[in-house]
């Protein structure tokens, strides 16, 4: 939060008084590491939240962590709730965005990604190429206390990683690597292992047309039905029923 941005009398930002009081002091501590919009880590927070109250069994899952910002929620969450037994697991290249395939457009401007990521520098400050080495995430995550030994880093694509290297059943699944080919092989290989009530979470469903495209074409052809909810403008939540 910057200087000049207005608080409400719960010390957040203004619009959002209606927000937990005990989100607040987490969001602070790890807004710095992520791209994430304060409507996405606060449903976040309150999927882990969800989870933990009904008692879904199952660890978490990240695919496309950057930073380790929702990572870092999740943790922190789980600590608040006095819950430190799951594991995190933590899905991404820790070397920034791999090629980008045709069906990867901005949604909103028609633009290709390739064209976007051809005209950006890749260096470690660019949002686009989101690279972000695995000992700064390791470092940013170890922050929040939460048990290292079940924190679990997976260094590759997911196309290499998965489903080798992920657990038997999934509480909450969170995707957010952006392009086709990945997100529908995270929902080919993770959904399943979902559990029943368990909360799936597409980051950017409503920013690349590719996340759209495989989310839409995985639930039309295994016949999932789950109703994808609107948190802001890019991203979606959904719990498993069957």
């Amino acid at each position: 939060m910057s200087a000049s941005e207005p608080f409400t009398a719960s010390h957040g930002p203004a619009g959002y008084a209606d927000l937990d009081p005990e989100f607040l002091p987490l969001y602070h501590a790890c807004k710095h590491a992520t791209m994430t919009s304060i409507e996405r880590l606060y449903a976040l927070y309150k999927a882990v939240r969800y989870i933990v109250g009904a008692g879904i069994p199952g660890d978490f899952v990240e695919c496309g962590v950057w930073r380790g910002g929702s990572v870092m929620m999740m943790a922190l969450t789980l600590r608040q709730l006095g819950e430190t037994r799951r594991s995190i697991h933590c899905f991404d290249t820790f070397e920034g965005m791999p090629p980008p395939g045709d069906n990867d457009v901005h949604h909103r401007t028609g633009i290709r990604a390739a064209a976007i990521l051809a005209r950006e520098e890749r260096r470690d400050d660019n949002v686009y190429w989101a690279i972000a080495p695995l000992d700064g995430v390791q470092r940013n995550v170890a922050s929040t206390g939460y048990p290292v030994d079940k924190i679990l880093y997976h260094k590759g694509k997911v196309e290499e990683t998965l489903p080798g290297r992920s657990p038997p059943e999934v509480a909450l699944l969170r995707l957010d690597t952006d392009w086709y080919a990945s997100t529908r092989h995270e929902l080919e290989t993770l959904y399943p292992r979902l559990a029943r009530g368990g909360v799936l979470i597409i980051d950017d469903y409503g920013f690349w047309r590719g996340a759209r495209q495989a989310t839409d074409e995985f639930l039309a052809r295994t016949g999932v039905s789950i109703l994808l909810n609107r948190i802001d403008d890019t991203g979606r939540i959904g719990v498993k029923i069957g």
